[in-house]
């Protein structure tokens, strides 16, 4: 059964409280978590949870707004590529899902085909994993499910800033035409 707490990198399958416990001397609560995934167990202190990183599952809404910057349109950047690889990667641990949900957007495939470096893919595949984690958590989905879903909205919002921008360039093209016809019309009532 998946619970109401996440990592900010792995989604936690399993949360047991698991009591009280002697170790070197000191009593202490512990928790412990299971990561199926991973085939991991760990036993956190109940006093360290907040500092290790453990933290409620997200909300349904916040859920709602990283799939709204997913839908965006991508950032383009004019730095050095390792300058923004170290900045995708601080978003990518910082734990908020709406700074991984960005690093997402901005590496997804390129709409004219070219393909993205090795690093970038890899930057890419990390945030998309950790962001398909927490999704199937709050969803109730598996992980698979997950980053398809993730992928299509991706793929729907690269569709509709290609539409966009084909208007864009649609009404462009036709205002240059009105004003080169009003600019051959005035020209010819001077000539006459």
């Amino acid at each position: 059964t998946r619970v109401g707490f996440a990592r900010h990198y792995d989604l936690v399958e399993r949360v047991l409280p698991d009591g009280p416990e002697e170790i070197g001397g000191h009593k202490l609560d512990l928790i412990t978590i299971s990561f199926d995934e991973n085939k991991m167990t760990l036993r956190v202190p109940v006093a360290q949870a907040r500092v290790t990183g453990l933290r409620k599952l997200a909300t349904p809404e916040t859920m709602a707004q990283v799939m709204t910057i997913l839908a965006g349109r991508p950032r383009a950047s004019r730095q050095m590529w390792a300058k923004r690889a170290q900045e995708f990667q601080a978003k990518i641990n910082s734990g908020d899902l709406k700074m991984v949900a960005e690093v997402c957007r901005d590496l997804q495939s390129a709409a004219n085909g070219s393909a993205p470096s090795y690093s970038q893919r890899n930057l890419f595949e990390l945030a998309i994993d950790r962001l398909a984690g927490e999704f199937a958590g709050v969803a109730g989905t598996d992980k698979a499910d997950a980053i398809v879903q993730l992928t299509q909205k991706l793929v729907d919002g690269r569709a509709a800033d290609t539409a966009r921008s084909e208007q864009r360039a649609d009404r462009e093209r036709e205002e240059a035409e009105v004003k080169s016809s009003e600019l051959a019309v005035s020209l010819a009532a001077a000539s006459v």
